[in-house]
């Protein structure tokens, strides 16, 4: 059964075509890869499926049911991972994520938001002391924060060792056996098993 799918989109930033007539069906458990040159709509798709952009066409369907991606209802059902990684400066890595977890009505933060991208040791540091590196990885902690249903992820792997990059892979499978979809922007530098492909080809003049 279709879970998730676009049928006829279209994106213009600027007053330019980004992209048209894109679409794509996912069931539980899919991934979807977004390949292209930097400037090819990557990135514009996710925000738009986020709800951060709103679409010049086309249509978007959660379990057979037409909807905005704008919808507070399509927001609580999706975690986005983009190029920012969001953190409040002045809060610990523990408070940030215990704010969300807050936010998501949550008790408490799970410890194992910390420990898959190895973050305990740096639980009590303030983010705005934290590497590039280290960001990023708070930035995906959050996806162990509260569970939801639908990950959309750009470029995610940037910044992360080898190490972190295998984590990432891990995190995602097993949301993916869990019955998740993960859609998500990448160089090649994440590597899904049995993922599907959309190949956004050349860059926009």
């Amino acid at each position: 059964m279709t879970l998730f799918e676009a049928r006829g989109l279209a994106c213009q930033r600027a007053g330019r075509l980004v992209f048209e007539q894109l679409e794509f069906a996912l069931e539980a458990g899919d991934a979807l890869l977004l390949r292209g040159p930097n400037g090819s709509g990557k990135s514009s798709l996710l925000r738009l499926l986020a709800g951060l952009l709103r679409p010049a066409a086309g249509v978007l369907r959660w379990q057979g049911r037409p909807f905005a991606a704008q919808d507070p209802e399509h927001r609580a059902r999706l975690h986005f991972v983009g190029h920012l990684d969001a953190g409040k400066a002045n809060l610990t890595v523990r408070e940030n994520l215990a704010f969300l977890a807050g936010l998501a009505g949550l008790a408490r933060l799970r410890e194992s938001a910390l420990e898959r991208f190895d973050l305990a040791e740096l639980a009590d540091l303030p983010v705005r002391y934290l590497s590039a590196g280290q960001k990023r990885r708070l930035a995906l902690a959050r996806l162990e924060v509260a569970p939801r249903p639908l990950w959309l992820l750009d470029e995610p792997a940037v910044g992360l060792d080898a190490t972190n990059r295998r984590r990432l892979e891990r995190l995602i499978a097993a949301h993916l056996a869990a019955g998740g979809l993960c859609i998500v922007a990448t160089h090649g530098d994440v590597s899904l098993s049995g993922a599907l492909v959309l190949d956004f080809g050349e860059a926009v003049a």
